[in-house]
């Protein structure tokens, strides 16, 4: 007799059942590396997709050695690279995010580029690059979800923003599909369809964030991202220049965010707490829980 076949566990759709909070869960980084790669990524796309020998390995290293986050891009639908392949470098700085583009014939050229001048202010070597990227996670071999629920977004932006939207591989958060990283603020993106990936891509160029489905800021960590996205809600801020971070710390489980908004100071207490019986299946290949962290708004302070 056949044993019923057992479903495919998907960690989108139980995320949402579980009714996981989207706000805070954006990847801390603030210098990104977008290298054109059209071949198949791998569950690690820098060691399993075909690079040229040694240059993923290489990669890793340089994404250590600068705090970076190196990611492949492919435009929508791609099966073959074209000639030139095209480079991304991104600096999410939140009071003056920038893009740096350019073309390599092998992309072992990039390791040439200077990101030591970038992160400082100055150039990595390519040229500035005006507008916004809409970057869908689509890369399935390292999680079914991202694929699932992220080809449909990435199809229908690129076929009304075709120069700005990219696939692109791992980027943080799976459970939280269909994920779009907006660069070059670092905006990450949660829980879209392609209705409302649509909606979100439109506001931004109108210099508008999509509360409802904003994860956070790369650029600040977790606790500063719910402490951003608090006041935000508190005072009715939803355009993208309308809150400022200028500095926050850590002491502990709080964290205390230092914000400008109209004009004044605002300060606002976060504190986080891991607590185990909230451990969950947070990937579709994870094979054991892991527990999440909560993030409490403590005050709210006007200084």
């Amino acid at each position: 007799m056949t044993s019923p076949s057992v479903p495919r566990f998907s960690c989108a759709p139980a995320s949402a059942e579980r009714d996981e909070p989207l706000v805070g869960t954006a990847t801390h980084v603030r210098t990104w590396l977008l290298l054109e790669h059209s071949g198949s990524w791998g569950q690690d796309a820098l060691l399993d997709a075909r690079l040229p020998d040694g240059l993923g390995a290489a990669l890793k290293q340089q994404a250590k050695a600068y705090r970076a986050k190196v990611v492949l891009v492919r435009c929508s639908g791609a099966r073959r690279d074209p000639p030139r392949l095209n480079v991304f470098v991104g600096d999410a700085d939140p009071h003056r995010p920038r893009l740096e583009h350019g073309t390599v014939g092998d992309l072992r050229e990039v390791l040439d580029l200077d990101l030591t001048t970038f992160r400082s202010g100055g150039s990595s070597g390519l040229s500035p690059h005006d507008g916004p990227l809409f970057c869908v996670c689509t890369n399935g071999r390292h999680d079914a979800c991202c694929a699932e629920l992220g080809r449909p977004i990435a199809s229908a932006l690129s076929q009304s923003y075709p120069d700005e939207t990219w696939e692109v591989s791992h980027i943080g958060g799976d459970r939280f599909a269909g994920n779009v990283l907006v660069l070059p603020e670092g905006l990450y993106y949660g829980r879209l369809d392609p209705r409302a990936a649509l909606a979100m891509a439109s506001d931004h160029l109108a210099g508008e964030l999509d509360l409802d489905h904003l994860r956070g800021r790369s650029s600040g960590s977790m606790a500063t991202q719910v402490a951003e996205h608090h006041l935000r809600l508190q005072l009715g801020a939803t355009r993208i220049r309308d809150v400022s971070v200028q500095r926050s710390t850590t002491d502990g489980s709080v964290t205390e965010a230092t914000m400008t908004a109209g004009g004044a100071t605002y300060v606002v207490r976060v504190r986080t707490v891991v607590d185990p019986a909230s451990a969950a299946r947070l990937t579709c290949r994870a094979q054991r829980d892991s527990p999440v962290p909560h993030h409490e708004v403590l005050s709210v302070e006007r200084a």
